[in-house]
């Protein structure tokens, strides 16, 4: 059974999702690891999902205001284990359905270039890529995107 629950970054589960996605993002980044990990702390998420496939927490997304129209999605991330199964599809949809409920117009997404099946991802569900972004401008491994509501 499939459930996603709504919550925030003081949910033990998506703290530690939120660990796994940081060990893998560790190695996938290398040395530019610690210049984008300054921008994913999670003590201020307000808006966070944990999705549990039989009670288990196999992935996690969240949301964060952005600018007075527009959330900025963070932490995605499903378990290696349970990739291919549609589960980050699932979060994505969650978490842009939560930012149409509080009124926003868009999404606006920051991954890197070592992230290939994220890329896919925010293209298969109708994200443009857009110019850098913030902290982001300028840095080679870095893409951005957008999507409006």
């Amino acid at each position: 059974m499939i459930e996603i629950v709504r919550t925030s970054s003081e949910n033990q589960d998506f703290i530690a999702l939120v660990a796994k996605l940081d060990a893998d993002l560790a190695v996938r980044d290398g040395d530019d690891h610690a210049f984008y990990h300054q921008f994913n702390n999670i003590d201020v998420i307000k808006h966070g999902i944990v999705l549990y496939e039989n009670q288990e927490p196999v992935g996690c997304g969240a949301i964060k205001e952005f600018d007075s129209k527009s959330m900025e999605i963070k932490r995605m991330y499903t378990t290696p284990k349970n990739r291919g199964k549609g589960f980050a599809t699932r979060i994505l949809s969650e978490l842009e359905k939560w930012t149409e409920e509080l009124f926003f117009e868009r999404c606006v997404l920051e991954t890197g270039k070592r992230q290939p099946e994220a890329i896919k991802l925010y293209t298969k569900n109708g994200y443009n890529k857009i110019a850098n972004f913030g902290p982001y401008n300028g840095i080679e491994n870095s893409v951005c995107f957008e999507k409006f509501f």
